[in-house]
């Protein structure tokens, strides 16, 4: 069986282009939500840092993110992040080593 793919992304806003990156982020959640391979797809506002977006993301394996990255939303997305970013998307993927919580201590 694949292993889920679990991504965190860091985007940080050019000063002044807050907005327009929040706009296209918001923008950006519930197409890929509608992705067969997306688990979860959630966006965060870091509260201290103005124009810091942290996106939340699983994925049921590799294939569906790469077909993520290839789709139309993501494309258009990735085509204006450089007027939006202050520094490069920082993605880091992980994949979950601990079981999951039981409910039954």
């Amino acid at each position: 069986m694949p292993e889920k793919l679990t991504l965190i992304g860091r985007l940080q806003a050019k000063p002044g282009k807050e907005n327009a990156l929040r706009n296209a982020l918001i923008k950006l959640v519930p197409l890929s939500r509608a992705e067969a391979g997306c688990i979860n797809y959630d966006l965060h506002e870091v509260l201290d840092t103005p124009g810091l977006f942290l996106l939340y993301e699983n994925w049921t394996d590799r294939a569906a993110l790469d077909l993520h990255f290839s789709l139309p939303h993501s494309q258009e997305f990735a085509s204006i992040t450089l007027d939006l970013l202050a520094e490069p998307l920082q993605v880091i993927a992980m994949r979950k080593i601990t079981p999951p919580v039981s409910l039954n201590h």
